[in-house]
């Protein structure tokens, strides 16, 4: 009797292994099908042109939030292709929102932000 316990537990294991190996392929397969873009850019002043650091620039419905640099520049990375809202906010100056489409093509953006004064 205690062998074939034994050998139920052991083909019991065998199968819950291999299930597990054929969900990890099937997830790895699926996001090596998901391509992803980087979308980049940079933000100035409309008038002099310079470069505004600590700009708050976020993609409209997603989560992903990012600030300028010291250069005035940005970056998102791991972003889907398809059309977004960005939208730029900065401290005395008038919220901008562009309306832009991420596909494999150049996704630099160069955005001139007014003052609100």
């Amino acid at each position: 009797m205690k062998k074939v316990l034994i050998a139920a537990l052991l083909i019991l294991s065998v199968v819950a292994v291999n299930a597990k190996e054929s969900d990890t392929k099937t997830k790895t397969n699926d996001t090596e099908n998901t391509a992803t873009m980087m979308l980049s850019g940079s933000i100035a002043d409309e008038l002099s042109g310079e470069s505004l650091v600590g700009v708050e620039v976020k993609i409209e419905g997603t989560d992903l939030k990012t600030y300028t640099d010291f250069d005035g520049n940005f970056s998102f990375n791991n972003v889907k292709p398809g059309e977004y809202k960005l939208v730029a906010n900065y401290i005395s100056y008038e919220k901008k929102s562009e309306v832009l489409k991420v596909d494999s093509k150049e996704n630099d953006i160069k955005i001139k932000l007014q003052s609100s004064n």
